[in-house]
C-alpha cells in the first residue's frame, strides 16, 4: 500500500488557515492509503498561555479538525493521522487523531510531554494500535515519544506494523534515530514533522518514511511544505527475523530485563 508523509508550517492560533493548508496538502496525496500530518498542525505549537491552548482545543469527534479529516478520509477512502489539541472534559491533551473512511478510529494522547508542553497539557497513559486495515496494523506516536525506546517497542509488541509519528521536532536527532527504532523493531515508521519558525523555535523539517530494515525510503527538505509517498509491504514488518536463527520476538530474554 502507499503511505504519505506531509510536512507543513502551521500558523500559531490560525486554525482556519491551517485547515486549508492541511486540505491542500492532503489533496496532493489523495491516492495514498494512509497519510500522516504533523503534531498540533491545526493550531501551532508555541503557546504562551493556557487560554491560548483552551481556545484551540477541540472534541475528537465533532471538532473542526475532526470534521474536515472525516470528510476527506471518506471522500478519498484513506486513513489520516493528525496531531491536534484534544479537549476531553476538563483536560486538554496533545493528541493524535486517527480517522478512516468510516469515521474516527482513535485519539491517542501523547504519553511523553516535552518541555513547556508540561505546563499546558495532561499526559496520556496508554499507547494505541489499530485493528487490521488492508493487512496492516497502525501504531500511534507523537513527537518526543520517539526518545523513549519503550514507545516503539510497546507498539511493536502490541502488533503494529507501521508507526504513524506526528511531530514538531526542534532537536536534530530524530530522523537518524528512527533508523535504529525501525531496525530494532522491524516496523515501518512515518515521521511527519513541521517546518519553519514560531515564537523563537526553529523546527527541523526532514520528515521521513523509514523501512523495517532501516532504509530511509523518503526524506523531505528542512524548510519546504511538501508531501511524499512510498509503497510499503506489510509482509516485511510481519517478518521479525534478523538472521535465519534470530527472531527479535523469540530471542527476547524478558527475564533478564527486570530491574
Amino acid at each position: 500500500m502507499d503511505v504519505a508523509v506531509i510536512q507543513m508550517e502551521p500558523r500559531i492560533l490560525e486554525r482556519d488557515e491551517n485547515l486549508e493548508t492541511m486540505a491542500r496538502l492532503l489533496g496532493a496525496v489523495a491516492h495514498a492509503d494512509i497519510a500522516v500530518l504533523p503534531e498540533l498542525c491545526p493550531c501551532g505549537y508555541a503557546f504562551s498561555s493556557q487560554d491560548e491552548v483552551d481556545a484551540m482545543a477541540e472534541d475528537a469527534y465533532t471538532g473542526p479538525t475532526s470534521s474536515l479529516l472525516q470528510d476527506l478520509a471518506r471522500e478519498n477512502e484513506q486513513v489520516i493521522a493528525c496531531g491536534y489539541a484534544e479537549r476531553k472534559g476538563d483536560a486538554v491533551y496533545n493528541a493524535q487523531l486517527l480517522v478512516g473512511p468510516g469515521g474516527v478510529m482513535a485519539s491517542y494522547r501523547k504519553v511523553h510531554l516535552f518541555n513547556t508542553e508540561k505546563s499546558f497539557f495532561s499526559p496520556g497513559n496508554a499507547f494505541y494500535v489499530s485493528q487490521p486495515y488492508k493487512g496492516i496494523r497502525m501504531g500511534l506516536m507523537v513527537c518526543f515519544d520517539w526518545f523513549f525506546p519503550e514507545s516503539m517497542r510497546t507498539l511493536m509488541l502490541m502488533g503494529a506494523d507501521i508507526v504513524l509519528h506526528s511531530a514538531n521536532l526542534v532537536l536534530p536527532y530524530c530522523p537518524d534515530a528512527m533508523v535504529t527504532r525501525c531496525l530494532e523493531n522491524r516496523v515501518y515508521a512515518v515521521t511527519s514533522n513541521r517546518t519553519g519558525y514560531e515564537r523563537g523555535l526553529h523546527f527541523i523539517g526532514t520528515s521521513q518514511i523509514t523501512a523495517p530494515d532501516g532504509t530511509i525510503m523518503r526524506r523531505l527538505s528542512r524548510e519546504k511544505e511538501e508531501a511524499a509517498t512510498a509503497c510499503v509491504d506489510p509482509c516485511l514488518a510481519h517478518d521479525k527475523h534478523v538472521t535465519a536463527r534470530n527472531d527479535i520476538l523469540q530471542d527476547r530474554a524478558v527475564g533478564a530485563y527486570r530491574l
